[in-house]
C-alpha cells in the first residue's frame, strides 16, 4: 500500500486501526501474515520475546522472496535471537552511546559544513540528497566504521538495489555476494592490521577473548553499512521538505535551535521511514489485542500506523515539532532497538541546525507531489530533491 500523500500513510492503516487494529494481510509473496496497527499493540510485540527475529527463517514474512540468500547469509543483529543476541549487540553497544557520539559531533559538524559548502558552490539548483542528505551520513559511518568513503559510490548502488521491493531476486543475490566480498577482503586487511575503528577494534577485543570471527564481522559491517547511510539520507531530504513546507514549524526552530532534537523526534515519528522493520514472527501462541496468534505465524507491526495512532498521539497527522514525543516506535522498540539511533539524531539535529542557518532562503525547485519519492523501497525517501536559495 502506497502513502495516500508524500507524507501520510495509506488510508487503509486508519480503517484497519478502527476496524480491525489485529487482522490477516496477504503480503507480495502469496504468504499471510498479521498485520498490527496500534502503537500498545505494536510495542506489546516488539517487547515480546515469544517473538522472533530470525530473517533467514522460512516462516519469517517477508515482503520479496529472500529464499536464495537464506543458506548463504549470515545472520546479523537485526536477524538475531537469545541467547546470540544479548552477548552480540553488548560486543558493539559501547560503540553507540550517547558520549562516544558527543566526541563525535565536532567531526560530524565538519563534514555537514563540507557538505553545504559543496551544495553552495553546485549553483542553483542543486540536488540536496547528491550534496548533503547521501554524503553526509556515508563519510561517518564510513569513518566510524574504517570504510574508504572513496568507495562510497559501490555501496550505495548494491544498498539500493537490496532495499528496492521490485529488484530482480537475482540482482539482489548479486547485490549481497558483492557486498559481502567487498567487506570481507576490507575485514580481512584489519585483522592483519587492526585499524582505529570500530570494525578494527572489534578484531582487537573479539582477538583478546580468543577468537576472530570472520563471518560475523563482515555481517556487522554489512548491516551498519547500509542501515547506517540509507536511513539518515532519507530522513535529511524528508525532514528538509516537511520544514519548509511548514514555515510555522521551521520558525520555532530557528527561533531556538534548541528545539531541533524536539523537532527531530517529531520527523522521526511522523515519517517513520523503515516501518516495516519491526516485523517478527511467533515461536508459541500468543494473544495481542486479544486476538490469538498462533507459532509459526508471521506479524508486521506497522510502525507508520502505530506512529499516527490517535490513541496515542494528539493529532497525529499534524506536525508538531513541539510535541518531542520520544515514545515513537521510528527506531522499533525492546531489545532490537535501532543500534545507531543516537548517531541519527545527532547527524540529523546538526544537518537542521546548519542548512537553514546557512541557507537561510533554502527552497524547493518542485511541488511536493511531484518529488521523486523512494515509493518501491523498504526505506521510504527521496531520490532527489532539487532545491535554490537566492
Amino acid at each position: 500500500m502506497e502513502r495516500r500523500c508524500p507524507y501520510a500513510p495509506p488510508a487503509e492503516y486508519d480503517e484497519l486501526r478502527a476496524e480491525n487494529p489485529v487482522t490477516q494481510v496477504e503480503l507480495p509473496t502469496g504468504r499471510r501474515a498479521w498485520a498490527l496497527t496500534r502503537h500498545e499493540d505494536v510495542r506489546a510485540m516488539l517487547a515480546d520475546p515469544r517473538f522472533s527475529s530470525d530473517r533467514m527463517s522460512p516462516q519469517f514474512p517477508t515482503l520479496v522472496d529472500n529464499t536464495q540468500l537464506r543458506s548463504t547469509f549470515r545472520p546479523s543483529l537485526i536477524s538475531m535471537d537469545p541467547p546470540e543476541h544479548g552477548p552480540a549487540r553488548r560486543a558493539v553497544v559501547g560503540e553507540f552511546t550517547v558520549r562516544r557520539m558527543e566526541a563525535l559531533r565536532p567531526r560530524i559538524q565538519e563534514i555537514v559544513d563540507q557538505a553545504i559548502d559543496d551544495l553552495l558552490a553546485a549553483g542553483e539548483p542543486a540536488d540536496l540528497v547528491t550534496h548533503v542528505s547521501l554524503p553526509v551520513p556515508s563519510l561517518v559511518i564510513c569513518e566510524q566504521l574504517g570504510v574508504p568513503y572513496a568507495d562510497h559510490d559501490f555501496f550505495q548502488q548494491h544498498s539500493s538495489k537490496l532495499l528496492d521491493r521490485e529488484t530482480a531476486q537475482e540482482d539482489r543475490r548479486d547485490a549481497v555476494d558483492q557486498l559481502t566480498s567487498y567487506l570481507g577482503k576490507l575485514i580481512t586487511e584489519k585483522e592483519a592490521a587492526p585499524t582505529d575503528d570500530l570494525l578494527g577494534r572489534q578484531i582487537v577485543k573479539q582477538r583478546e577473548e580468543g577468537k576472530v570471527d570472520h563471518e560475523a564481522l563482515v555481517s556487522l559491517a554489512f548491516l551498519l553499512l547500509v542501515a547506517g547511510h540509507e536511513t539518515t539520507a532519507n530522513m535529511i531530504s524528508l525532514g528538509t521538505v516537511a520544514l519548509l513546507e511548514h514555515p510555522d514549524q521551521l520558525a520555532l526552530l530557528l527561533n531556538d535551535p534548541g528545539v531541533t532534537l524536539n523537532a527531530v523526534e517529531e520527523l522521526l515519528r511522523y515519517f517513520t521511514i523503515a516501518e516495516l522493520a519491526t516485523t517478527r514472527v511467533a515461536t508459541e501462541d500468543v494473544e495481542i489485542g486479544g486476538v490469538l496468534i498462533r507459532a509459526g505465524e508471521g506479524v508486521i507491526g506497522l510502525s507508520n500506523a502505530a506512529n499516527h495512532d490517535p490513541a496515542a498521539y494528539d493529532r497525529p497527522d499534524e506536525l508538531d515539532i513541539a510535541r518531542g514525543a520520544r515514545n515513537h516506535v521510528a527506531f522499533g522498540f525492546g531489545a532490537h532497538q535501532c543500534l545507531g539511533q543516537n548517531l541519527a539524531r545527532m547527524e540529523l539535529q546538526i544537518v537542521f541546525d546548519t542548512l537553514f542557518r546557512r541557507v537561510p532562503g533554502l527552497r524547493i525547485e518542485k511541488p511536493i507531489d511531484e518529488l521523486d519519492y523512494k515509493r518501491n523501497s523498504t526505506v521510504y525517501g527521496l531520490h532527489s530533491l532539487p532545491v535554490a536559495w537566492s
